[in-house]
C-alpha cells in the first residue's frame, strides 16, 4: 500500500482510538512523520506520563514501551514491532544486578532507561543519556553501580567525585564508532562541528566538539551559528535534523551507525497495531510498582 494511504489510515485510526504516537529519533523517516511527538528517551518518558490519550503507540524498542506501560498502567500501550529489542538492555539481568548489589552493599544503583522493567525494579533511580550526570550526582551514596552502559557510566564519571562502578554493557551502534571514523569525517568536512552521543567510547568523546543526547544534538544544531555538523549517533536522527534545521548541513560520522531494531517499525505495523490494539505491552504489578519508583525519582529531578 502506498505510504500516503497508510499515513491517512493511521491518522484516522489515531483520532478514532484516542491514541498518541510516540516516536524515537532513530525511527524511519515516514514513521517520524506520523508522530505526536518525536524525541529521546527522556522526552518520551515524560510524554508517556503526561500526555492525554487512551492508547499509546510506542515506535521504538521494547524497554521504551515497558517504561510507558509502567508510567501509564491504565492506558493501552502498543509496540508495533514486538521483536524490536535493545541488545544493550539484554546485557544485564535482574539476577545479575542483585548479585552485584550483594558485592557492593554501600553503593547506589543507577540504571540507564535502556534496561528491562525487572532491572529497573532492582535500581534506586533511572537515568537517560541527557541526565545521567545529574542523576549520579543526586544520589547520597559515594559509590554508584551504573548499569548497563559502560560508556555512559564512564562519561558520567568525568563530572562527579563519586566512584562509578560501570557494568560492561554497551550500545552495539555507538560502540562501533572508531577514531578512524572521526579522522575520515574531519578530513571530509574540516569546517564541521563534531557532535557525539555519550554512548560512544571514551576516545570518541575526547575527540568531539560537543557531547549530547539525541535531543541535545538537535537543539545544538538548530541554535548554533555554525552551518556544518558531523553527527555521531544513529543515522535516523538526520531526518529530524533536516526537518527542523533545513538550512544546516549535517553529515553522519558513520554511515554504518544503523540500529536494525529501531528500523523494524514501519507504517504498516503502526496501522495494524492501531486496528487490532496489539501487540500490547504490560508489566506485572509488583515489578511495575518497584520500577515506577526508580523512573519517577528520575523524572522528579
Amino acid at each position: 500500500m502506498p505510504a500516503t494511504s497508510l499515513k491517512d489510515e493511521i491518522l484516522a485510526l489515531k483520532k478514532e482510538r484516542g491514541a498518541i504516537i510516540l516516536v524515537h529519533n532513530y525511527q524511519l523517516p515516514e514513521v517520524q512523520d506520523v508522530a505526536n511527538l518525536c524525541g529521546d528517551s527522556l522526552e518520551l518518558s515524560r510524554a508517556a506520563a503526561s500526555m492525554k490519550g487512551e492508547v499509546i503507540v510506542f515506535c521504538g524498542v521494547d524497554f521504551m514501551a515497558e517504561t510507558a506501560a509502567i508510567l501509564s498502567p491504565d492506558k493501552t500501550v502498543l509496540l508495533p514491532a514486538p521483536d524490536a529489542c535493545c541488545p544493550m538492555a539484554q546485557m544485564i539481568s535482574a539476577e545479575e544486578l542483585r548479585y552485584a548489589k550483594t558485592r557492593n552493599p554501600d553503593a547506589a544503583v543507577v540504571c540507564y532507561v535502556n534496561t528491562t522493567a525487572e532491572v529497573k525494579a532492582e535500581s534506586d533511580i533511572c537515568c537517560t543519556s541527557s541526565n545521567a550526570v545529574k542523576v549520579v550526582n543526586s544520589v547520597k551514596q559515594d559509590r554508584v553501580i551504573f548499569v548497563p552502559d559502560r560508556n555512559l557510566g564512564r562519561y558520567a564519571a568525568r563530572f562527579t567525585k563519586k566512584e562509578i562502578l560501570p557494568w560492561e554493557g554497551f550500545c552495539i551502534v555507538h560502540d562501533q564508532i572508531t577514531s578512524a571514523h572521526v579522522a575520515a569525517a574531519r578530513q571530509a568536512h574540516p569546517d564541521a562541528v563534531l557532535l557525539v552521543h555519550p554512548e560512544c567510547r571514551p576516545e570518541i568523546i575526547d575527540l568531539a566538539d560537543h557531547v549530547a543526547s539525541t535531543s541535545g544534538i538537535i537543539h545544538h544544531v538548530c541554535t548554533s551559528q555554525k552551518q556544518e555538523f558531523i553527527i555521531g549517533t544513529e543515522v535516523g536522527i538526520l531526518h529530524r535534523l533536516l526537518k527542523e534545521c533545513p538550512e544546516k548541513r549535517c553529515f553522519p560520522l558513520s554511515q554504518a551507525a544503523v540500529c536494525r531494531n529501531m528500523k523494524k517499525t514501519d507504517l504498516k505495523n503502526v496501522r495494524d497495531a492501531l486496528q487490532s490494539l496489539c501487540p500490547r505491552i504490560t508489566v506485572p504489578g509488583e515489578i511495575a510498582d518497584r520500577a515506577r519508583g526508580a523512573i519517577e525519582r528520575m523524572l522528579a529531578l
